[in-house]
């Protein structure tokens, strides 16, 4: 079910974090969306804003629709000819050029196997077309996006979880930075992969992010300092 509201109310709800005005046009994110002068809201959740004007519905939904410009974690499925077929998590597979790599060439192709884990942005996402995704930036480099994943573990999240976790200063990844040094891929589609400097490791990082999600700070301390002083 949606609820219509005026893009005024939105505004109302946040005008405090914006020193009471706001005078921008609002961008409506994940769970909003835009109805002539009203703003529709398509999803339960915690309404979320960032500076200036970005708004967006904070849920806990588990299945995934697609959105431009978002970087996601995938996993090549099938090769048909010059396209690669990904699987996002959402209704419908991505589909991703051969040519859509830093320095990819018709001769000088791109090391992609099904199976790979790949890191990328959606170039088209609406319900009209098939969703395409790219692992280039609009400058042609890869800037961190491509096939990545060896030796790592690979799990699935909320997608409220994974947009706590890329809020800039987050505490729970602070708290683990202490515990556990580890490399971490965070994806829109609720996909977070992780790397530690074992597999023992690796899987308590896993088991400590999922767990992160519905607890307080001071539960997750207590949490954390029990696993730090090796009590569970």
């Amino acid at each position: 079910m949606c609820l219509r509201v005026s893009e005024e109310e939105v505004l109302g709800i946040v005008l405090e974090e914006t020193n009471g005005s706001v005078d921008e046009k609002i961008i409506c994110g994940p769970g909003l969306r835009r109805n002539g002068d009203d703003v529709v809201v398509c999803k339960s959740g915690v309404l979320r804003h960032k500076n200036p004007n970005l708004y967006w519905v904070d849920s806990q939904q588990r299945r995934y629709v697609p959105v431009k410009g978002e970087s996601v974690i995938g996993i090549v499925t099938t090769k048909s000819g010059d396209v690669f077929k990904v699987d996002v998590g959402g209704s419908e597979q991505a589909s991703l050029s051969y040519l859509a790599f830093e320095g990819a060439t018709k001769r000088n192709r791109p090391n992609v196997q099904v199976g790979d884990l790949v890191y990328a942005q959606f170039l088209i996402a609406n319900k009209d077309m098939e969703p395409e995704l790219v692992c280039i930036d609009s400058s042609g480099r890869a800037n961190g996006l491509g096939v990545f994943g060896a030796g790592g573990l690979l799990f699935k999240g909320s997608l409220g979880l994974v947009r706590r976790l890329l809020t800039p200063q987050n505490e729970i990844l602070k708290d683990l930075e202490k515990l556990y040094p580890c490399e971490l891929v965070l994806g829109m589609n609720g996909r977070l992969w992780v790397r530690a400097a074992t597999v023992q490791k690796t899987l308590i990082v896993a088991n400590l992010l999922e767990s992160s999600e519905n607890m307080s700070a001071q539960q997750r301390r207590t949490l954390f300092k029990r696993v730090a002083d090796g009590n569970l």
